[in-house]
């Protein structure tokens, strides 16, 4: 029995949507929730945009996005998205031609800003060009961005205008019998942008791609995403997500399953859980968790490590992860596995031995899941 079942209250209901296709990767419908980023590269140079694309989708991105703002990177796009082990979502702004253009690249999924796209006349070409190619689109409202007539009507970006400006472009879609489309009303405000996804998710079944839009630095970013992003899908809203961070992509992936782990609504690689250290540690927790961190970053199978300085907290914490080591005296602590008391271990000993039992868990729990999977 799933522990959920037995704490109700640790469940998250998840708002009914409609399944699109990005590329190969479904969204909405009970899809997992799909973790995405941006490269920052030159998008004309099809090598070093690619290598970035593929250092995210080893870090575990679902679907990379890549700005094509010239024919150039229209052009390499092709290279990209032939090559890509990710789906590939093409940005465009201002330029509708490099919609079509994308398209015909072979691109998973076009996002579009109907605030600087043009007149419907353009949004049916790039319509027609998505239908041709089998690409999906993303509606992507931004309140940096909004159409000039509906700034008029409310004087300032709000949620009312956001709503507003993705239903108009809902209908225009829809009204051409095109219905593979996501939508996103991000803001960088987060009480903006959270008032603004809760009256879209009511007002349509479309899936929804979560975001924060320039949230910041590595640090303040992460925070502010956490907070907006993690309210509104601990609310069910949601079914893609990037953290958009003055910071490597790579980064933005971390933080998007981290926020997704915290809520149990993705588990990849090991969560990892920590004391924040005091006087009582009988080892240096900070230094200790900075280098599992780092030599267990390759492991992508879903497990729980606890690392706890002492044993005021550490047994209880221990007993409920996969991997344990709890601080104690004279230099030693003690290793839980699979969340019972195992054997006492030295500190000098500790990190390889735990690299060592996460690995071997891992090992086993992957060969374990081969059969099933073939099935």
């Amino acid at each position: 029995m799933s522990l959920n079942a037995v704490r109700p209250w640790k469940n998250i209901y998840r708002r009914k949507s409609r399944k699109i296709m990005v590329g190969n990767v479904p969204v909405g419908g009970d899809a997992p929730i799909a973790v995405q980023t941006m490269t920052n590269t030159d998008s004309g140079d099809a090598s070093a945009t690619l290598k970035q694309v593929f250092d995210c989708a080893e870090a575990g991105a679902d679907i990379v996005r890549v700005s094509c703002p010239d024919e150039a990177a229209t052009k390499a796009l092709k290279t990209v998205c032939r090559e890509s082990p990710v789906p590939i979502v093409a940005d465009i702004h201002f330029h509708y031609k490099r919609a079509i253009e994308a398209a015909e690249a072979g691109a998973g999924c076009l996002r579009i800003n109907p605030g600087n796209i043009g007149d419907e006349k353009r949004v049916r070409e790039v319509i027609s060009a998505a239908r041709d190619n089998g690409c999906s689109i993303r509606i992507g409202v931004n309140a940096g961005s909004l159409e000039r007539d509906l700034l008029e009507k409310y004087g300032e970006p709000c949620p009312d205008a956001m709503v507003e400006s993705a239903l108009d472009h809902i209908r225009i879609l829809q009204d051409n019998d095109f219905h593979e489309f996501k939508i996103s009303v991000k803001a960088s405000d987060v009480f903006l942008s959270a008032a603004a996804y809760q009256g879209i998710a009511d007002a349509t079944d479309a899936p929804i791609h979560l975001g924060i839009t320039e949230a910041g630095s590595l640090n303040a970013g992460t925070v502010k995403s956490a907070v907006g992003l993690g309210n509104l899908l601990w609310m069910g809203i949601g079914d893609t997500l990037r953290v958009s961070l003055s910071a490597d992509p790579v980064e933005e992936v971390r933080v998007g399953y981290e926020i997704l782990k915290s809520l149990g609504l993705r588990h990849r690689g090991v969560n990892i859980i920590s004391c924040p250290s005091c006087a009582r540690q009988g080892f240096d927790v900070i230094k200790t968790v900075e280098i599992l961190e780092e030599r267990l970053a390759h492991i992508k199978t879903p497990m729980s490590l606890s690392i706890i300085g002492c044993v005021v907290n550490g047994p209880g914490e221990a007993l409920m992860t996969d991997v344990g080591f709890t601080g104690g005296g004279a230099g030693s602590g003690m290793v839980y596995l699979a969340g019972k008391q195992s054997h006492k271990l030295s500190n000098a000993q500790m990190i390889d031995h735990i690299v060592e039992q996460v690995e071997e868990r891992a090992a086993r729990i992957d060969a374990e899941e081969v059969p099933a999977a073939a099935e």
